[in-house]
């Protein structure tokens, strides 16, 4: 029995755990779900009822980064494990600040307290820092992607398409260059295709697809 990858094509989270998944080429059964309407299968599984949850049976890993972490310790082919402190360093501003910030932008309704040009900025900030660290090389740290990378992109994705008329203006070549890259990306693609939401009479798609 596959372990089960309870996922939502468009989260974040979710993406991030599916590339890690995908570069071990861990294969998993993936169960879309649809998060108005959450299954009561996955409400078991989840302990915070949150995608992406990676479902064994007896255990479950519930955070994304986890998943990514659990999956490449399995297989690392790409040696996306094989970068610097920095690295989790940038993950955390990520997960932390950088994130905070992004959803007070973008959801600024949810926020009636923030304000969400004041947010942009301190998000910005974050982007800022990528593009420094990214200088003339196509990854953070130079020729080739690392855990790092793929855990950022998806929430930099995220944030790009607030207003991606806007982001597109800002003087962030280097960022906007390996965003690009990244959608354009076979990988990408991949991870992204579409599949119905999970029924219960459904055991799931395995993913990643030979």
């Amino acid at each position: 029995m596959l372990p089960v990858l309870w996922s939502f094509r468009r989260c974040p989270y979710a993406m991030r755990a599916r590339l890690g998944l995908a570069s071990a080429g861990q294969q998993v059964s993936l169960r879309e779900i649809v998060l108005r309407d959450k299954p009561e299968a996955f409400l078991k599984a989840s302990e915070s009822a949150t995608v992406p949850c990676l479902d064994f049976g007896a255990e479950q890993i519930d955070e994304s980064l986890d998943i990514m972490l659990w999956a490449l310790s399995q297989s690392d082919p790409e040696d996306l494990l094989a970068m610097p402190a920095l690295g989790h360093e940038l993950i955390a501003e990520c997960d932390g600040p950088f994130k905070a910030a992004l959803d007070r932008s973008k959801y600024a309704t949810r926020y009636q307290d923030s304000d969400p040009l004041a947010e942009r900025a301190k998000a910005s900030a974050f982007i800022a820092k990528l593009e420094a660290q990214l200088g003339a090389s196509p990854w953070l740290f130079g020729t080739a992607p690392k855990l790092a990378d793929v855990a950022i992109l998806p929430f930099v994705r995220q944030f790009a398409n607030i207003d991606q008329t806007w982001f597109a203006s800002e003087p962030w070549p280097a960022v906007q260059s390996w965003l690009a890259a990244f959608k354009a990306s076979d990988r990408f693609m991949r991870i992204m295709q579409k599949y119905p939401p999970w029924q219960p009479s459904d055991s799931g798609h395995p993913f990643p697809e030979s």
